[in-house]
């Protein structure tokens, strides 16, 4: 994905909303991925997806280039998504209770392995505290490098590694079937 131009970002800002979509079409992907990975839900993520680009919208005039701008995107959507979660917790749970029976009451499909390998990895990341877990998605599935995650999550380096190392750390117990504390 090519960076947005400082000329893109100046008419996004005076109001252009060309240039407004065009920052729109080069990080939604990622802010709905990253959403989606973070609540595990594809409604919330679209709902999130949406207070992101809300925030920018609003927020945009007061970008100040001090890192990329998909570096402060990546910013508002974890603190979005972070935020969403600490909100939402009891509607979460209904979720959560919804999707759990649906997927009980609808026919599996035996010929989509990715499927079931996407489901167990969705459903290990899920039982990483937020904060790992953000780490890890930023990590494994964004590849940004530590130095950006600190950037993203406006922590230290060594931070970073702490909670990959931890999250690393208890996902290969649960995989070996350990109880070793998330």
């Amino acid at each position: 994905m090519p960076e947005i131009s400082d000329l893109v970002i100046e008419r996004a800002c005076s109001g252009d909303r060309r240039a407004f979509d065009e920052i729109y079409r080069a990080h939604s992907g990622m802010v709905y991925n990253v959403a989606f990975r973070m609540t595990g839900h594809l409604e919330i993520a679209g709902e999130i997806t949406q207070d992101v680009f809300m925030a920018v919208f609003r927020k945009l005039v007061q970008f100040r280039g001090q890192s990329k701008l998909k570096t402060w995107i990546y910013r508002i959507t974890v603190n979005t998504a972070l935020n969403f979660r600490r909100k939402e917790s009891v509607e979460k749970e209904h979720l959560r209770a919804y999707a759990v029976e649906k997927k009980i009451l609808e026919p599996t499909v035996a010929s989509q392995p990715d499927h079931e390998a996407f489901d167990r990895v969705q459903e290990l990341m899920m039982v990483l505290p937020p904060e790992q877990r953000v780490c890890m998605l930023l990590r494994s599935i964004e590849q940004l490098s530590y130095q950006e995650i600190a950037d993203v999550l406006e922590i230290n380096i060594n931070t970073v590694r702490t909670r990959l190392k931890r999250a690393r750390e208890s996902l290969f117990a649960k995989l070996r079937g350990g109880t070793h504390e998330v």
